[in-house]
């Protein structure tokens, strides 16, 4: 990759804010190409931790604080439905957030999405039970988890598709998964903190406020992810490369009538994947603390961990195997890999602790593999001055569609008729990935 040059400060727009933000970083040097790819695993990273906190508590906590009037399954059930509202928020925020991009800058919008990001979830530690609260209880976490994902949808700052763009055409895949990387990462430190604090807290303790204790620790990385994020963001090198690609917001319904088959085949395209992905992080913790009591949570949990180590290094892999094969090649089979994963879901999670722990690892493995090369497989083929609102739009489509609804789903069709239909589940998935591949076939996925 070329060295980024220096551009003057008075080229480009300034406001009272975004001088300010600058000032965070008083040197105007050159912008490395590894201190974009820092960006992005630190911004990402910081996200999915959020992202994790969030999901596991859905399983071990909220059932009890905020549904007590609920059978277990159906208070698990009840909390995936808040869950799932997140998902439903995000593009309304990618469409908000870009407003107040065109209307006071890119620092400002990047400060109020993790500001109202670490609000949110700052707020779910410190909300009272249905005991205390009754309804109102439940409506605010519903409240809280709308604003998580309206921050989520806003916190998008360009930097994977910058990365992307200014990377060498022979190691395309290798640069797009490094922001992938975030998500193990996220999900190791998550899990972490709660598979330690049930172990060294009794039951009771835990429920009362042991819970809390993780999201007052996402608040603080998200403080730690803003100044990072903002000493990159917040430069005129950033800002003049931006510009340079044209990546800038965009009318959405200009997108939607120009972009709107990239939109739709992007964010089918990586199904498979976001199908995966919540099925060996949610699901198995769920379907085994419901069904499985004789196996500690904090066990589980480890299992996990170990299964997002070996996922970090799938990622990296799958760097290598885009790069060699084609990055459209590589979700083509991986795709595939799955449909044939999905056949054993229900012999893996009857197969007691042993084909527990091998769903586990190898649904962590496989969910590298493709993860790794997910975000922004069709972007390319977007017009240069709709790719930055559309990777956002993209992705934020691919989650709603492929995971945000996944855990319910699953959870409900093993439930009331049996892991069989989760296998059909995750199967659809794939075949969804496999067609709008084929769809994208008269388009080079770079």
């Amino acid at each position: 990759m070329a060295t980024l040059q220096h551009a003057d400060p008075s080229d480009f727009r300034s406001s009272p804010f975004s001088e300010g933000a600058r000032n965070i970083n008083a040197r105007d040097g050159h912008i490395a190409p590894g201190e974009i790819a820092v960006g992005v695993v630190i911004g990402r990273a910081s996200e999915y931790f959020d992202f994790f906190v969030y999901a596991i508590a859905s399983v071990l906590v909220f059932p009890q604080v905020f549904f007590p009037f609920e059978k277990p399954l159906e208070g698990t059930l009840a909390a995936f439905a808040v869950f799932a509202l997140s998902f439903i928020a995000r593009p309304l925020g990618t469409v908000l957030f870009m407003q107040v991009q065109q209307s006071v800058s890119r620092e400002a919008k990047l400060t109020a999405a993790l500001f109202l990001l670490g609000a949110s979830t700052a707020g779910i530690a410190f909300l009272p039970g249905y005991e205390h609260a009754g309804f109102w209880a439940i409506t605010l976490l519903a409240l809280f988890r709308l604003g998580q994902g309206l921050a989520q949808g806003g916190a998008w700052d360009g930097l994977p598709s910058l990365l992307a763009l200014n990377a060498p055409p022979e190691k395309r895949g290798w640069y797009a998964m490094l922001g992938q990387l975030g998500a193990p990462v996220g999900f190791i430190v998550a899990a972490g903190l709660f598979a330690y604090m049930v172990a060294a807290l009794s039951p009771e303790d835990f429920i009362e406020w042991g819970w809390r204790y993780p999201f007052y620790v996402a608040f603080a990385i998200n403080v730690v992810a803003l100044f990072a994020r903002l000493r990159l963001v917040s430069t005129p090198e950033y800002a003049r490369l931006l510009d340079e690609r044209e990546l800038e917001p965009t009318d959405v319904v200009e997108l939607a009538r120009s972009q709107g088959t990239n939109v739709v085949i992007g964010a089918l395209a990586a199904l498979a994947s976001y199908a995966l992905f919540h099925l060996v992080t949610v699901f198995p913790l769920s379907w085994i603390k419901l069904y499985s009591t004789e196996r500690s949570v904090s066990e589980v949990l480890v299992w996990q961990m170990a299964g997002a180590v070996l996922a970090i290094f799938a990622i990296i892999c799958s760097g290598l195997i885009a790069d060699k094969f084609g990055r459209r090649t590589t979700l083509g089979v991986l795709a595939t890999m799955i449909g044939v994963f999905s056949g054993f879901v229900s012999q893996l999670m009857d197969g007691g602790e042993l084909g527990q722990n091998v769903f586990i690892i190898v649904g962590f493995i496989l969910l590298g593999l493709s993860y790794g090369q997910a975000a922004g497989a069709v972007t390319a083929n977007f017009q240069s001055r709709y790719r930055y609102t559309g990777a956002a739009l993209t992705s934020d489509l691919a989650w709603l569609v492929g995971a945000g609804f996944a855990p319910f789903v699953a959870l409900s069709l093993a439930a009331n008729f049996g892991l069989p239909f989760v296998s059909v589940y995750l199967l659809s998935g794939a075949g969804g990935s496999l067609a709008a591949l084929s769809l994208n076939r008269a388009l080079e996925i770079k």
